[in-house]
């Protein structure tokens, strides 16, 4: 070792442990040594440095770092990671938020998360039933495919408020990835995705507890539990609890500045980790979200549906559950398979003075992914089968809109890398859309890094995706405006085509 860089040893000699069986390195510092009967440990020596006796596994490579003499035994090697960091070997622009930058924001959903990055713009869909809603690349936060662990996170009726339904205190890191994604993750992904990690069983403190209380009497209350079942199973419990009761009226025009209620989730987790390949995770999550805004004197059971006065409300109730199974080959590190399974029922009960709007959403999500390497691991690739499943049914006053999406698909990814320099990921899928065909959809990322701490990133892509479009203009519904929808045909959402895009960027 010449101030950190290796230099192979020509001439040292190795044996098997108790023989005179050996052989000696060549230029380059490699060896070859026969399976010698009852040995499974070598001896490697070389004049001015210290011998060695290793165990091996002749089924595996091995490399052998040598001490001089007169060294030191133990050599302590620190370093602190960054909260928010950009990689500079991946080809994929991907900016990454630990936990040190969410203490920043430090309360208390995902939405308030972003508060300290520049590259998420966060702001309230409206005044009234005061969500919140993320922009990236311009675009409203619709067009942003939002995962947590890689499995669909709220989507359809749980967008406009989906960023309220992640307490913070349950994430450990955030991805933010700018322009179309990978295939892997489908193709609903047009302006940039966002996955959430959350904490781990294994990982994460056995008891955590945390209050939040605000000026405004806003309370968000949390306690995480983690606890480890024998040598390969652990599991985890997340509560969370976020309740405003006070009346706040800040601009004194008589009307709620925030909508007052309560929101409780909770999060059960299991991991179990094999000693031969084997990994799973499976979990449950419920969330009720009751919620009254508008007139500071309306009451739900006195005013509800009359003229009286002026109210609005949402009544919640969201089940999920979710399993992932993989497989590790033991003697092939970089070969893997992975199944990804979720689903949630997902009712939402609402009214905005007399507009009445409720609405109903089942989701099945299932992802079968194999990666592997051609001859070597310069070259990687992933390919496997998915399957979308989103049955709606809406009901806006007196109009009923239902449908049922049905998605199977396939996709496959190539990764080439040269060196630290250069990378290529190209993928492309294809999927049949029940209510619309068959669609395509490619992409690719390029970056190459012509000297240190400079990079330069390449992606096009295309994105589609089905607009819910009551939904994601519930602000439409606040004011006495007609929300008339012209010209539906049957085998379709509202008679609309899907939104397409195309993304591209450097």
């Amino acid at each position: 070792n010449d101030k950190g860089a290796f230099k192979p040893l020509q001439g040292a000699s190795v044996l098997w442990l108790g023989t005179t069986q050996g052989t000696v390195t060549n230029e380059q510092g490699v060896f070859s040594l026969h399976q010698h009967s009852g040995a499974d440990q070598i001896v490697i020596s070389y004049t001015g440095f210290k011998a060695d006796t290793i165990t091996i596994n002749p089924q595996e490579a091995v490399m052998v770092v040598m001490a001089k003499n007169g060294t030191l035994q133990e050599v302590k090697v620190t370093a602190r990671q960054r909260s928010m960091y950009i990689s500079t070997t991946n080809a994929f622009r991907t900016q990454v938020m630990t936990e040190k930058e969410l203490y920043k924001a430090a309360c208390c959903n995902l939405s308030e998360s972003f508060e300290t990055n520049p590259s998420v713009d966060v702001s309230f869909t409206d005044a009234v039933t005061g969500s919140k809603q993320i922009q990236l690349l311009g675009l409203s936060g619709n067009y942003t495919q939002l995962t947590v662990e890689n499995l669909p996170g709220p989507r359809g009726l749980a967008t406009p408020m989906g960023l309220n339904y992640i307490p913070g205190t349950w994430v450990e890191s955030i991805q933010l990835t700018k322009g179309a994604g990978s295939v892997a993750n489908g193709f609903e992904s047009i302006a940039g995705q966002i996955n959430v990690e959350m904490k781990k069983p294994e990982t994460a403190e056995k008891l955590y507890a945390n209050v939040y209380v605000n000026s405004m009497g806003k309370t968000d209350i949390n306690l995480n539990l983690a606890q480890k079942v024998g040598k390969q199973w652990s599991t985890e419990l997340l509560l969370h609890d976020a309740f405003l009761y006070n009346n706040m009226d800040f601009n004194k025009d008589m009307y709620r500045d925030l909508p007052t209620g309560n929101l409780f989730t909770a999060l059960n987790r299991w991991k179990y980790e094999g000693t031969n390949g084997w990994m799973t995770q499976f979990g449950a999550k419920v969330l009720t979200d009751r919620k009254v805004g508008g007139d500071m004197n309306f009451t739900p059971k006195q005013h509800q549906g009359t003229t009286h006065m002026y109210g609005l409300g949402f009544n919640t109730d969201r089940y999920e559950g979710f399993a992932k199974i993989g497989y590790v080959f033991p003697e092939k590190k970089y070969q893997s398979i992975g199944l990804q399974l979720s689903g949630f029922d997902h009712k939402q009960d609402s009214y905005f003075g007399t507009t009445t709007y409720n609405a109903k959403q089942q989701n099945f999500y299932a992802n079968l992914i194999y990666q592997s390497i051609i001859n070597n691991t310069n070259h990687k690739f992933r390919t496997g089968l998915s399957y979308v499943h989103d049955k709606y049914h809406e009901t806006l006053n007196a109009q009923h809109f239902q449908r049922t999406e049905a998605v199977p698909g396939a996709f496959f990814e190539y990764t080439y890398e040269y060196l630290t320099k250069f990378s290529v990921v190209a993928g492309i899928r294809a999927d049949h859309n029940s209510l619309f065909g068959w669609f395509a959809t490619p992409r690719v990322h390029l970056r190459y890094q012509p000297f240190s701490n400079t990079t330069v990133r390449l992606s096009v892509g295309r994105g589609q995706r089905t607009a819910n479009i009551i939904a994601e203009n519930t602000a439409v519904l606040v004011s006495a405006r007609q929300f008339e929808i012209l010209g539906t045909q049957n085998g379709k959402a509202y008679g609309l085509n899907p939104e397409v895009a195309w993304n591209e960027g450097i």
